[in-house]
Order: structure tokens, then C-alpha cells, then sequence
């Protein structure tokens, strides 16, 4: 199990976050009255006959306003990578399931089984690419007679990345705010996510719980900021995380912007030398690409002043 799987196990096994995944993900799990005063988690290890186990991911037990006994079982499932044979496993899940329910609920043989609604959870960055439904795996042609007995189990599909920022910016669960964080990669945005946490957790101190889930989600954000040089030290708390953020934004904007004057300076070099010296020799414009900002002023004056390139770069960097 990766970090990122074990936390979202913890994430959702607080019946606020499933909740809140539910309500405004899952329209179709609605639309069948659920009661979410009521529900309750189930065990997601699974016991095979002879005692072989399979372990699921997390499964809630809901139940609907169409009856004291009518219960919608919401499986999740996490993924962080693509897996083309999702749907298999899926079947399997929801098979073991329905057979744990039998078994424990003793149901007899006028009993009918409860619905389950399987639900894969992505958090990746490539969009997801696997069949949601299980007879796209299977080799017949469509007019073949044996897919009547075929078992077509298909699974919702949650892919965190397929919803539009703007879309989730105007949903208020803490899932959406969990799918902004997993994909933030620019440090001012992350700044202003954190932001938005910290309020809610303000205006909700009942979660502490939550916050502190939430707090391991930011500091995984935080170290997977792209393009930021040196690995980052991560401080424990969030609004630690924040000062150390918000410290190092001001930093990064000085260094991009000392960047962007050196880049500018070395194309005004380049441009003189070519200008003058027609061609240059091997390696030189690279040099000048990576040097400094004092380098390059050092070099221009040189230029300026007509030195031939041994004096403006040294005999050693001019062959």
C-alpha cells in the first residue's frame, strides 16, 4: 500500500468525507434516499471459505429512506496509477461482499441481496484510460450468443483530475478541496488552498481528526511542488507548512526574477558578440546561459570596452 492509499483509507473512514464525496460526485447514489444519519462502516477484509483473505479498500453501509431495511453498500476503491483490469477486481470485491452479507446477515432464500455501488477513486495525473465495465475486456463479437452469460459489472469512476478547477472551486466538501490539493503543483495556488483549509477547519473545530488528515495532505502537496530546486523541509503543523510556504514563494519570486534579468542580459551579450565576432566558439553560449547575473555584467563592460574574447572569458573558455 502506498502513503497516498493509506491516506485515503483514513480520509474516508470519517463518514464526513463520504459523505461529502457523495453528495457532490455521486448523483446517481442520491437519487436513492440516502440517510446519511445512519450509516456505518463495514469491514473491508473479506474471508474466503478456506481462510484465505482479501483485503478492499473501504466500504459504507447506507441506508434509504425507501425502508428500514433497504441498504445502498458504497465500496471505494484508491487508485494512484491506471490499472487496465480494474473491472475484474471489482467483480471480485463486490462478489466477496455480497458473500459476507449472506453469511452474516444469515439471509435466506427468499431474501434478496442489498445493491452495491463500486466506486474507483483516482488521484493520478495521467487521465484514466481502463474500461469502467468488464464485458470491454472480453473477446466475442457483438452478435455472439454467449454474452447472456456473460457478467457485466461495471464500476463508477471518480477521476479527480477530469473536473474543472472552476468546477470544484464552487463545490464546498472537503473532497473537492482534497482533489484541488492532490493536483496543485504552483506554490502561490497551494498558498491560497491552505488558506481555504485552515478557514474551514476554523468555522468546523469539531474535526480535529480531519484536520489532522488534512494537514498530512497539505505537507504531500507541499513536497510535490514542481521545479523548486532542493528538496523542501516540511514543518509538522499546517499553519507551520503555511509561514514556510509563504517564505519560500517570496523566495522563488526574487530567484525568478533575478532569472529573468540574467536571461535578459545574456541575450544583449549574445546578440553584441555575434554582432561583432560573427560566429562563436563551441560551449561559449552555453557558459553564458549559465552564469550569473554579476558575470554578466562583468563580461558586457569587457565588451564594451573592445577586449577580444581571451580577456572578456579567459583563454581557457573561448577554444
Amino acid at each position: 500500500m502506498t502513503d497516498s492509499d493509506s491516506l485515503y483509507h483514513r480520509l474516508f473512514s470519517h463518514p464526513l468525507m463520504v459523505e461529502g464525496l457523495v453528495r457532490e460526485f455521486v448523483p446517481e447514489a442520491m437519487a436513492a434516499g440516502i440517510d446519511f444519519s445512519r450509516m456505518e462502516m463495514v469491514p473491508a477484509k473479506f474471508h474466503a471459505r478456506r481462510g484465505k483473505r482479501r483485503d478492499g479498500d473501504v466500504i459504507w453501509r447506507l441506508p434509504t429512506h425507501d425502508g428500514p431495511d433497504i441498504y445502498l453498500y458504497i465500496l471505494l476503491e484508491f487508485q494512484s496509477k491506471i490499472d487496465r483490469w480494474m473491472s475484474v477486481r471489482m467483480q471480485v470485491y463486490v462478489g466477496l461482499l455480497w458473500q459476507q452479507i449472506i453469511r452474516e446477515l444469515k439471509l435466506k432464500s427468499q431474501d434478496a441481496l442489498p445493491p452495491v455501488l463500486p466506486i474507483v477513486l483516482y488521484n493520478g495525473d495521467q487521465p484514466w484510460n481502463a474500461p469502467t465495465e468488464l464485458t470491454d475486456l472480453i473477446t466475442l463479437p457483438a452478435d455472439s450468443a454467449l454474452w447472456h452469460w456473460q457478467p457485466r459489472v461495471r464500476y463508477y469512476l471518480l477521476d479527480e483530475s477530469a473536473f474543472p478547477r472552476d468546477e470544484l472551486v464552487r463545490r464546498e466538501s472537503l473532497a473537492a478541496l482534497l482533489f484541488r490539493l492532490e493536483h496543485c503543483h504552483e506554490p502561490d495556488e497551494l498558498l491560497s488552498l491552505i488558506d481555504e483549509v485552515i478557514y474551514w477547519f476554523r468555522q468546523h473545530p469539531d474535526y480535529e481528526t480531519l484536520q489532522h488528515l488534512f494537514t498530512e495532505v497539505v505537507q504531500q502537496a507541499a513536497r510535490g511542488l514542481k521545479d523548486q530546486g532542493a528538496a523542501i523541509a516540511i514543518p509538522e503543523g499546517m499553519q507551520e507548512v503555511r509561514t514556510m510556504l509563504a517564505t519560500r514563494v517570496q523566495e522563488w519570486t526574487r530567484k525568478w526574477k533575478d532569472e529573468g534579468k540574467a536571461e535578459g542580459k545574456a541575450d544583449t551579450l549574445l546578440r553584441q558578440l555575434l554582432r561583432r565576432d560573427k560566429a562563436l566558439p563551441a560551449g561559449l553560449e552555453d557558459r553564458i546561459r549559465a552564469a550569473s547575473s554579476d558575470e554578466l555584467d562583468e563580461w558586457t563592460d569587457r565588451l564594451v570596452d573592445g577586449k577580444p574574447l581571451t580577456e572578456i572569458f579567459g583563454p581557457d573558455h573561448t577554444h
